[in-house]
């Protein structure tokens, strides 16, 4: 085929879709003739690509019909609406069908802390494999206390949030492999059964929990959800049902970043709180009800907003016209 000549006779076709493409406004005729052309030059694409493929040609062809396409089918814009659906729906509903697994994973958390306390608390030997006497002393004394006081405020909220962000996606990311969530959630249950062993052991109660309950509450339900959508991960490639393998994972995959934005936002309410709340003059029970407050109304958001999304069979997952043919296989 000679190319020059099959370009030369064309190149108006091609040059009146360019035209139509860049109209800001289109009649009837104009739309129903932009779609003609856009099947004719789909098929000289096609002719050249098969009989004498230039690269500058089949580019120059490509653009064009991929310009005339999102011109004939309309771009979707983001608006206020998608982003009070995010608050409205999509998070709720994700963290509310999320809810067994983190749930689960708080009550085994809180359990193993629980009794590594105890152990540290019964049996004194313990707090001698851990540290020094004068190590120990010098943390549940002034070390635990001053940590929160030892930033100014603003710098120490920055510091915090960053910090649970980056360990809130580390476990979402790393749930694809199943146990680098495990690793990263024993060794918080580990820190924090420890902690409170040693405080409370030591006469420090009241100092731990007026100090851990204002931020910790929320700043720990945070970790948990993200752990819990780490293994939701994991266990959708592991179990994926009627689905692909690769489209099970895409699919939860998809979802579970809707919570690693929420919690993003989260971990901010919770850091404020640690940096402004938590080492204030308040009195404990102020401090603590604040915490608790803010842990309140998180579970509210959750169990009232996302059962009533679930109900109504709402997704966070992307628009039907955004994905892909998915076929299911045999299970």
């Amino acid at each position: 085929m000679d190319l020059d000549a099959y370009v030369s006779a064309h190149h108006a076709e091609w040059t009146r879709l360019g035209q139509l493409i860049k109209q800001r406004h289109l009649t009837g005729a104009e739309s129903d003739e932009l779609l003609e052309l856009y099947q004719r030059v789909g098929t000289h694409l096609s002719v050249i690509r098969t009989s004498a493929p230039d690269p500058s040609v089949v580019q120059y062809l490509s653009t064009l019909l991929a310009r005339a396409r999102t011109r004939a089918l309309g771009a979707r814009t983001s608006s206020w609406a998608d982003f009070a659906r995010f608050f409205a729906v999509s998070l709720p509903v994700t963290l509310y069908r999320l809810r067994w697994w983190w749930l689960s994973i708080m009550a085994i958390s809180y359990a193993a802390a629980a009794v590594i306390a105890i152990w540290i608390i019964r049996d004194p030997a313990v707090s001698s494999q851990i540290a020094t006497p004068e190590a120990i002393k010098q943390l549940v004394d002034h070390d635990f206390a001053d940590y929160y006081s030892e930033y100014a405020a603003r710098d120490f909220a920055f510091r915090v949030w960053t910090n649970n962000v980056w360990v809130a996606a580390a476990s979402i990311g790393g749930g694809i492999l199943g146990f680098p969530v495990v690793i990263m959630l024993w060794q918080n249950t580990v820190n924090l059964g420890v902690m409170a062993g040693l405080m409370i052991s030591h006469g420090k109660a009241d100092v731990f929990f007026g100090l851990i309950l204002p931020h910790g509450l929320l700043e720990l339900t945070a970790v948990f959800v993200a752990a819990g959508a780490g293994l939701r991960i994991f266990w959708s490639w592991v179990a994926p049902g009627a689905l692909s393998r690769s489209a099970s994972l895409g699919r939860t995959a998809r979802s579970m970043m809707v919570v690693v934005l929420g919690l993003v936002i989260v971990l901010g309410v919770s850091g404020v709180i640690e940096a402004f709340v938590t080492p204030s003059g308040l009195p404990t029970w102020a401090r603590i009800a604040i915490g608790a407050i803010a842990e309140v109304a998180f579970l509210i958001y959750v169990f009232t907003m996302g059962r009533r999304a679930d109900r109504l069979g709402e997704s966070a997952d992307l628009a039907a016209e955004d994905l892909s043919a998915e076929a299911p296989v045999a299970g």
